[in-house]
């Protein structure tokens, strides 16, 4: 076995169901082109309900992709992860037969911030309205927190390290974070990331006293971080799921790398204290350069929080601005989250999927719905913008305080 210095984790796989696409072709070409989904809320039992605006998945059919006996078990957001795996499953040509002799080498990793509020309220509406015995066998597992990670690896026979990150937004980092040191720990591969489903009524109910939580009722104008007219964010639903492998077992396979996770850092300062997570998120990109033995010149496109709030904004500027000196001011900045809204532990990933097709496409996507950015930072809007992408940065703020960073290189494995 390589040393765990010599054990490079490396991207081979991306599925993608989110508000844009549900497939990562489909999630692609709206990202690259602009596209905002952003639209009002439709779905039952919302419509009282002061959230107008937020990034739905729609023209999902998950009995499409899911068998029915795993659909019966589970809630909305397991289907969309599900799905996502299948899709990054197949993008990654990692099969049955890949491991039939080695189980134990796949571990599988999910991060979220919710749960299966739809599932649950349906069983509880059950036990109120008609007695203990008209609810679910289910309901017991279905809004677990770990639900995508064990129908996940019990779907597809893998018996390697298994874990969940129960976390605010930038778990989804951590989580991808996690995969990286199971893989430095002697796995081979790990199906790692989010989805989140956070419309359902009693979902949107417990999201009302996020204070950050964008009230407009216009889909254009509800989500415009780093301007003027920043007044919150939208959510959204769907994610990403990821195969992340060690590089030379990759090889050994001949799956291709298609980037190469490098570096992460985390910290934490407090729930909604924005000024405080400038100092938070700086040193959480120091700490992901440092561990990717990566200097601040090196980064060729930043995907930013993005939050919305103008406190939240500004910290983020500013952060960036600390970690990366002077050239912060010369490196692309990016929010594609502003045309879906923000999946909770999902956006990130999102945002890391378009981060290696960025780099794979030599494009730098737009920010839709921003424009006159108020802030010192050089974010494309408008159109996307050519550029030669090697070494993107990731960011992640989540609404509980944690802060995260990840920079990954575009593939093939660079030299130890």
């Amino acid at each position: 076995m390589r040393s765990p210095k010599e054990r490079r984790s490396v991207v081979t796989g991306i599925g993608v169901i989110a508000p844009n696409g549900v497939s990562t072709e489909s999630f692609w070409k709206a990202t690259v082109e602009g596209v905002s989904v952003l639209d009002r809320v439709t779905r039952d039992g919302c419509e009282h309900l002061p959230l107008k605006v937020a990034g739905e998945v729609r023209g999902f059919d998950p009995a499409e992709l899911i068998e029915e006996r795993y659909l019966v078990q589970t809630d909305r957001f397991t289907h969309f992860a599900m799905a996502a795996a299948n899709l990054a499953l197949d993008d990654a040509r990692l099969g049955r037969a890949d491991y039939a002799d080695s189980p134990f080498a796949v571990g599988v990793v999910t991060a979220a911030g919710s749960g299966g509020g739809e599932f649950g309220q349906r069983e509880l509406q059950r036990l109120w309205g008609q007695g203990s015995r008209y609810v679910g066998p289910y309901q017991s597992i279905a809004w677990f927190y770990a639900a995508s990670t064990g129908q996940i690896s019990i779907r597809g026979g893998f018996k390697g390290p298994c874990g969940v990150v129960a976390s605010d937004e930038a778990g989804g980092l951590d989580a991808l974070a996690h995969a990286c040191r199971t893989i430095r720990r002697g796995t081979d591969a790990v199906v790692v990331g989010a989805a989140e489903a956070p419309l359902a009524p009693y979902s949107v109910v417990c999201q009302l006293g996020y204070e950050d939580l964008s009230s407009l009722d216009d889909p254009v104008r509800a989500y415009r971080p780093f301007t003027r007219d920043a007044c919150g964010f939208v959510p959204a639903e769907g994610g990403a799921m990821l195969v992340v492998e060690e590089a030379a077992a990759a090889e050994s396979r001949g799956a291709t790398p298609r980037a190469v996770l490098l570096g992460h850092a985390a910290t934490f300062t407090g729930a909604s204290r924005w000024e405080e997570s400038r100092a938070g998120l700086a040193h959480a990109i120091r700490g992901a350069l440092s561990d990717a033995r990566c200097a601040p010149e090196e980064i060729d496109v930043v995907f930013a929080d993005a939050l919305g709030a103008p406190s939240a904004d500004r910290a983020e500027a500013l952060a960036l601005a600390d970690a990366l000196g002077r050239h912060a001011d010369r490196v692309p900045v990016t929010a594609p989250k502003t045309g879906t809204g923000r999946a909770y532990c999902g956006a990130p990933v999102l945002d890391l999927a378009a981060a290696v097709l960025a780099m794979e496409n030599g494009v730098v996507p737009p920010t839709p719905n921003v424009v006159d950015v108020c802030h010192d930072l050089d974010v494309v809007t408008g159109r996307a913008r050519p550029a030669e992408l090697r070494t993107a940065l990731v960011l992640s703020r989540g609404l509980m305080g944690s802060n995260a960073a990840m920079v990954l290189r575009q593939g093939p494995t660079p030299p130890s």
